[in-house]
């Protein structure tokens, strides 16, 4: 038989991303074959589906933001720089509001 090897395929690196909890309901921890186990009932995951797909559509992350507002304040940026790190702030307020996605 050949031999297998595996490599990560997305190496972690710290997270800063600041998470929410969206509920405690839904979730329970069970034992099967001797070893605890997270259990979700399919409420939840219908719950965290429609949560994510609402902030992918109207939330950027607080990095992304904060990279586009350096450029504000970067010397060395262009007119155009400027001009379109502004624009995706401004996007960006409106979908926050849930108005139009991103």
């Amino acid at each position: 038989m050949a031999e297998t090897f595996t490599a990560d395929l997305f190496p972690l690196a710290k997270d800063e991303t600041p998470w929410r909890k969206l509920t405690s309901d839904f979730v329970s921890v069970d034992t099967f074959k001797g070893q605890e186990v997270l259990t979700l009932e399919p409420e939840g995951l219908r719950l965290l589906s429609e949560a994510a797909f609402a902030d992918i559509n109207h939330l950027l992350r607080p990095g992304h933001l904060a990279q586009l507002a350096k450029i504000l304040e970067d010397p060395e940026a262009t007119e155009n720089d400027r001009f379109v790190a502004y624009d995706l702030l401004k996007n960006a307020n409106i979908a926050a509001g849930g108005v139009l996605p991103m």
